[in-house]
């Protein structure tokens, strides 16, 4: 699947709002990062210098994203939920900032509800070693 050079920017400001959420940007939350931002094909400098600035930048704007594939808004969905739940602590400011994107890419809110107990029984047990946009690229 191709994947508009929009939405990608998208995927990636989408993780790193997630992940400025909780003011903390973890370990885990940056190795993410970088393997998505990899596989959207992204330099790595840029994302590098992004992760050094995240937590510093007033100017990230962080409106639900609107999506412009229905399979890609799941993923994204589901990568999200893994992104919040990867340092084990549940914030609701991600998790609310995700359901607000599921709204607006019309998704189904048991569908959402259901992937977040699925993410999170899964990070309880150690389990999330795939990302979602693996199976769309």
């Amino acid at each position: 699947m191709e994947i508009l050079a929009q939405d990608k920017s998208s995927y990636l400001k989408g993780l790193l709002i997630i992940a400025k959420k909780d003011n903390a940007l973890a370990e885990s939350e940056e190795s993410i990062i970088r393997q998505l931002a990899k596989r959207l094909g992204f330099s790595e400098s840029f994302y590098e210098e992004t992760l050094q600035n995240l937590l510093s930048n007033d100017y990230l704007s962080e409106n639900p994203l609107k999506f412009s594939d229905e399979k890609l808004s799941h993923s994204f969905i589901k990568d999200g939920l893994m992104l919040a739940y990867s340092d084990n602590i549940l914030d609701e400011r991600e998790i609310d900032w995700l359901r607000q994107t599921a709204d607006v890419n019309n998704i189904n809110i048991l569908w959402f509800e259901d992937k977040v107990r699925e993410v999170q029984s899964k990070s309880v047990a150690g389990l999330i070693t795939k990302f979602a946009l693996d199976s769309i690229i």
